[in-house]
């Protein structure tokens, strides 16, 4: 009976162990994925703050940058204790484990105790053999020695019972061993991140401190950038409602619905495309981290001061090259003076914004593939990276470009 209590014990163990690995499996999988990005964008930000500290002077790109590193090395940290959260419940899984094998393995040893003690008490063969040719019958003598028979398999069997449950006890224990090797070497590591996230706060302050020395720069910057942004923007609204100007009259001489933003099959196809890949497109660089996000939110060091940003900016390594991120049709590439050349590709009724080119590679009307290289950008203020600024469209309404890029 006891074996049948430990193999139930076994079996519900692994029941539930399998449940609970496949659900923290999963669960560790992602938080592995989002560290990994976590480190790769934190590695790639300081590549980034390396050429610009190389300047020897504090610039708005540098915070930029400094601000997304911090972000990230936080969001790493919370991650990191998400991770040891998950440790702490496997820790808790495996010493709840042990605690019911321990008392199944104490059942069978005061059990098999106890069959020595009464083999012990009836040791002599002769007793045995009385037992069974006193008894009534063949039938009856053949029960009784088979019962001897099956009492001795039975004690075998409870002594490898006894084996088989100790072996699975001391792996449970070298495994519980290595889950809290593994919570140790996590905690040094958030030890570690913690004590950097520190001295990035530093560096940081350093920075917002140099720069307020420079307000009335900065303030004259934002006013330049802000009214070069309207201009893009009301240039971007004209080619639009040009296009759906276009597109009703299209439509009206073939006695369709002229609507809304009437398209072509082909147009409706590719439409419907882009909307399929929803956060599967690709950056329009080919490496870079976010360092400015969709939006209105405060100006890092401007106080009282806020920013509207039509898009995200992307930071990258100088000179680096803009991509597209759908197959489409270049619509215009629009100058702006001081900032560039900036690139608008129809897709569909969705329209993509790729800004800060001081070179392009294509023209009104021509037609692009997915990833295909639109130009080279120009250099950061600072002279240290580039920068991407990259905005999306659906017809007149703008989206948030990180909702639609790979994650």
């Amino acid at each position: 009976m006891s074996r049948c209590i430990t193999k139930g014990l076994w079996i519900f163990a692994l029941l539930f162990g399998l449940f609970a690995l496949g659900a923290n499996a999963q669960s560790k999988k992602e938080l592995q994925d989002r560290k990994r990005k976590l480190q790769e964008e934190i590695e790639y930000s300081n590549k980034l703050l390396q050429q610009t500290e190389q300047t020897k002077k504090a610039s708005l790109n540098q915070l930029l940058q400094l601000n997304k590193k911090i972000s990230s090395r936080e969001a790493l940290i919370q991650a990191m204790e998400e991770e040891i959260e998950m440790i702490n419940d496997s820790i808790q899984f495996q010493e709840e484990q042990l605690d019911s094998l321990e008392a199944s393995l104490k059942l069978l040893k005061d059990e098999y105790a106890e069959m020595i003690r009464s083999a012990y008490k009836n040791r002599s063969a002769y007793d045995r053999l009385m037992f069974i040719f006193s008894a009534d019958n063949f039938n009856q003598a053949f029960k009784r020695l088979k019962y001897f028979q099956q009492y001795a398999q039975y004690r075998r069997a409870q002594a490898d019972n006894i084996l088989e449950t100790q072996n699975y006890i001391d792996a449970q224990l070298r495994m519980l061993e290595a889950i809290r090797r593994s919570k140790k070497g996590l905690l040094q590591a958030k030890l570690n991140e913690r004590n950097t996230l520190a001295q990035e706060k530093n560096q940081k302050e350093s920075v917002v401190s140099q720069l307020k020395g420079k307000e009335k720069q900065l303030k004259k910057e934002l006013k330049e950038k802000q009214a070069a942004a309207r201009k893009v923007e009301a240039a971007i609204e004209r080619i639009i409602a040009e296009e759906i100007r276009k597109a009703r009259e299209a439509a009206k001489k073939a006695g369709k619905n002229s609507d809304g933003f009437p398209m072509t099959p082909e147009a409706r196809e590719l439409s419907n495309s882009f909307t399929a890949n929803k956060g599967k497109l690709p950056w329009p660089v080919g490496e870079g981290v976010i360092t400015e996000k969709f939006g209105e939110h405060p100006h890092p060091t401007l106080r009282g001061v806020k920013v509207q940003n039509n898009g995200i900016d992307i930071s990258t390594k100088k000179n680096n090259l803009g991509r597209a991120v759908f197959e489409g049709e270049v619509r215009k590439i629009i100058i702006i003076p001081g900032e560039g050349k900036a690139v608008l590709i129809r897709h569909g009724e969705y329209f993509t914004v790729y800004r800060y080119f001081k070179d392009v590679y294509v023209n009104a009307d021509d037609k692009v593939t997915t990833k295909e290289e639109l130009g080279v950008l120009i250099e950061s203020d600072d002279g240290a990276n580039s920068e991407m600024h990259f905005e999306i469209w659906k017809g007149r309404e703008k989206l948030n470009p990180e909702q639609w890029i790979f994650k």
